[in-house]
């Protein structure tokens, strides 16, 4: 999640970044889930809800100072 958000340049871009890296690491720790190690899904799953909350919280936090951020 950390490369994921370091990669855009604009607030929003680092938002969805994150959102959809969010998606497609949750898509992975089902995988894991399901055919691999649990452990390690378990571990996937709660680094992606982390940077997802953060993504989550700076979106209100922006949304709260005025304005809808994502767009």
């Amino acid at each position: 999640m950390a490369l994921v958000g370091a990669q855009p340049v604009s607030f929003s871009g680092y938002i969805w970044a994150t959102l959809v890296g969010g998606v497609l690491s949750w898509a992975a720790a089902v995988v894991l889930a399901k055919v691999g190690d649990r452990g390690v899904a378990a571990g996937v799953a709660a680094a992606s809800a982390a940077g997802v909350a953060i993504a989550t919280v700076m979106i209100v936090i922006r949304w709260v100072d005025g304005g809808w951020p994502l767009w």
